[in-house]
């Protein structure tokens, strides 16, 4: 059945299974979820507007963090590697103070724009400044200051992208957009390190234009995607007090919520521990130096990255069409797990690129799923949807600090001299991995 549509009618379909957009509030009536027969299908406008949007957001700033940072520590302060390392570290912990603020004033905003698009256009102008703060740092102070700009403008940008998809998105679609833009967010950093090789002499332009890139495409989705007038949403003011308040929740009251985020956490710190160490680890089990490796790792990113496609837009789909998400998060966590256990045992490079090949299957397909399953648990859409996908951050952010840590400790186990235990690390990362399929099975409101 077809719903009416606010877009414009000339933008061609995306398939039958994608009809036309609409505008709704979702009404929200239960503890876990808002009810979906209120939310009408979405149309080609709107998808395709929202992956290029995702792609131009990690085009921008993930680009920065894959090579461009590093290449501006190198010329900053030459033999300090470990700048990087407190660099990103500090940018992580500032987004993880800040995110759940972000989402709660982003629920608060009143303007004829709606609530979304202008911290959408608002970050994207804090990630542009972060981006020239970076190219023309003077130290790695300042650098660092960028990377922190960069996190919070361009983390809001995608963050408000994210809510978008829980204000509009019918359960139906959840999946298959949730594939999509997983998919483009995969791919997204690779065209950014394939453009910045042409520009590693010139800091300017190396971060500009793939930052130009995130422009370009944030501008497309503000401009040509509607979103509703909230001036007429209700008012709802809020003491320093309360927003405190907001940065824990109730699992009791949001029990699907709680057993998601729990799933997340663990999946997240088994993916971290998964990757902190692996061009160290490849150089191990390869009897090869680090320099080396990078070609390896480099080759195997990109098959990576037709696997998670598979993973991700398969599986994305198929949850919709079937209706069911928490199986496909369980496949997602057991093929991950599958291949981290390969990868364990290996003592080639085959049987190491086949074990990373199966795990990027299970990352792309526990991803998309698990993405659409949030949506589906989100508490109190209608009011604090910023607020909750702020707070579902956490379950990212905190596995990025710790997991390093946590692997570091974890190599020293049974081994003596300079050798490390890599076999339990990825032993561990796979056994948080099953557990992080096995929690999602305890949500009961979603199929």
């Amino acid at each position: 059945m077809n719903h009416p549509t606010n877009d414009d009618p000339g933008i061609p379909e995306v398939s039958a299974t994608i009809p036309q957009a609409t505008r709704a509030a979702v009404v929200e009536t239960a503890p876990d979820t808002a009810p979906d027969h209120d939310l009408p299908k979405v149309g080609a406008r709107y998808v395709w507007f929202m992956v290029l949007a995702n792609f131009g957001v990690f085009m921008a700033f993930i680009t920065p963090l894959a090579i461009s940072l590093a290449l501006r520590v190198d010329a900053l302060a030459a033999g300090h590697p470990e700048y990087l390392g407190i660099i990103v570290g500090a940018g992580a912990v500032w987004v993880m103070l800040t995110s759940p603020f972000m989402g709660i004033w982003s629920d608060r905003t009143r303007t004829r724009f709606g609530r979304r698009r202008p911290f959408m256009v608002g970050g994207m102008l804090l990630g542009v400044v972060s981006l020239l703060v970076m190219a023309l740092a003077p130290n790695p102070v300042i650098l660092g200051l960028g990377w922190i700009l960069a996190q919070w403008g361009w983390g809001a940008t995608l963050a408000n992208l994210q809510i978008s998809q829980a204000d509009r998105l019918p359960e139906s679609q959840r999946g298959k957009v949730a594939g999509l833009t997983s998919f483009a967010t995969q791919i997204a950093p690779v065209f950014g390190v394939v453009m910045a090789q042409f520009f590693t002499g010139d800091p300017l332009l190396l971060f500009l234009v793939p930052g130009a890139v995130g422009v370009l495409f944030v501008l497309l989705f503000v401009t040509l995607v509607h979103e509703d007038d909230a001036r007429d949403l209700p008012k709802d003011p809020i003491t320093v007090r309360q927003v405190l308040a907001k940065y824990l929740f109730n699992p009791r009251q949001y029990p699907d919520f709680a057993w998601n985020w729990l799933g997340r956490f663990f999946f997240y710190t088994g993916i971290s521990l998964n990757t902190t160490y692996t061009a160290y680890f490849f150089s191990e089990r390869l009897g090869i130096t680090l320099e080396a490796v990078a070609g390896i790792i480099a080759s195997v990113s990109l098959g990576g990255i037709l696997a998670i496609t598979l993973g991700a837009i398969g599986g994305g789909f198929l949850s919709d069409r079937l209706k069911r998400r928490r199986v496909f998060v369980l496949l997602g966590a057991l093929i991950m797990a599958a291949g981290m256990l390969t990868q364990a045992f290996a003592t080639d490079l085959v049987v190491l690129v086949a074990g990373s090949l199966i795990s990027s299957v299970g990352l792309g397909l526990f991803a998309a799923v698990d993405q659409a399953l949030l949506l589906d648990v989100l508490p109190e859409r209608e009011t604090d949807a910023g607020r909750f996908m702020g707070i579902t951050g956490f379950a990212t952010s905190i596995p990025q600090s710790i997991a390093p840590l946590l692997a570091s400790g974890i190599l020293l186990i049974g081994v003596t001299g300079t050798d490390r235990n890599y076999t339990l690390v990825y032993i561990t990362a796979a056994v948080l991995t099953v557990f992080a399929g096995a929690v999602v099975l305890r949500i009961r409101s979603v199929r």
